[in-house]
């Protein structure tokens, strides 16, 4: 008895259109921002390039309006903000911050959210999260942007090039026609196409805490409720080049820590030792430098003897 190709689950195109799955509407939802700007601390001069965004909304109609920037900058209204800097310095907390400030949701997306191994289907899912942005009135929030407005192939060696191309192309053009908040946050602000860095319109630099937000932070993760010894100024003075998340994973794995060994309280020692292992794992993520020796010329010859 013969079989249908058309109805056979060995038809190779009929398997592969069932292969490619169309994300679900719903995958896109925005969410309430967890954060306000008096939940977050940052150097003086970041935290007032943050106040300059979040008050966008209400000083919009002066700008465009009574001062008559609507002539001189017709597709201006949008605005991409790019928050940039060392992991764990408070771009998320940020982005939510800006977001509640404005009093609107926040639709968070990874790269994972809307990338496919199917060629085309990034693309579509794009335009999904920015109709889902415009549908529900959101904030757009890109972390770990870096991803998506990374440089484009020049080399294009293979399809995967293609794709990779054609999605930057489009992020491209979806920019342009939104008129509405988008939030990027990176590390790796080297990694942006130039054309991306175009089109946002601020910049802001985020860095690891100075003395004084290293106090503010280590008083910010100390619960009232916890019995310590902790002197909150030395600990400032002693460890810098840490951020805020490091401050906080310190003091919860200290606390792990007295509670595993039945302490009244949660003495020092403890969070200094936390710290320490903190910055030694950090230390061995980073890459090693090569150490050159300087050596005389004479050295040199008797060497290569």
């Amino acid at each position: 008895m013969g079989v249908d190709p058309k109805n056979s689950s060995l038809n190779p195109a009929k398997d592969n259109k069932s292969k490619v799955e169309e994300l679900p509407e719903n995958i896109f939802v925005p969410e309430e921002p967890k954060f306000s700007l008096d939940d977050i601390i940052l150097p003086h001069k970041v935290k007032d390039e943050i106040l300059d965004v979040a008050t966008y909304a209400e000083n919009s109609h002066l700008v465009f309006e009574i001062w008559g920037f609507k002539k001189t900058h017709k597709f201006s209204k949008r605005i991409g903000i790019n928050l940039y800097g060392a992991p764990g310095t408070g771009k998320t907390m940020a982005a939510h911050a800006i977001a509640k400030n404005l009093g609107r949701k926040i639709l968070v997306v990874n790269y994972a959210d809307v990338e496919s191994k199917y060629v085309g289907e990034t693309p579509k899912n794009l335009r999904k999260v920015f109709d889902a942005g415009k549908n529900t009135n959101s904030i757009l929030f890109f972390d770990e942007a870096d991803a998506i407005l990374s440089k484009r192939v020049t080399n294009m060696t293979q399809a995967v090039d293609v794709s990779v191309n054609q999605t930057r192309s489009v992020m491209l053009m979806l920019m342009n026609e939104y008129q509405d908040f988008i939030i990027f946050a990176t590390n790796f602000i080297e990694n942006f196409d130039p054309a991306f860095m175009r089109r946002i319109s601020m910049h802001v630099k985020f860095e690891l805490p100075d003395l004084e937000c290293r106090r503010q932070l280590w008083k910010m993760y100390i619960p009232n409720e916890l019995p310590n010894n902790i002197n909150v100024d030395k600990l400032a003075e002693d460890y810098e080049g840490i951020s805020g998340s490091d401050i906080s994973n310190a003091m919860l794995n200290a606390a792990f820590k007295a509670a595993r060994q039945n302490a009244n309280a949660l003495d020092e020692l403890l969070v200094r030792e936390a710290i320490e292992n903190i910055l030694a794992s950090k230390a061995a993520n980073s890459p090693k430098k090569i150490q050159r020796k300087e050596i005389s010329e004479g050295e040199f010859l008797k060497a290569t003897k």
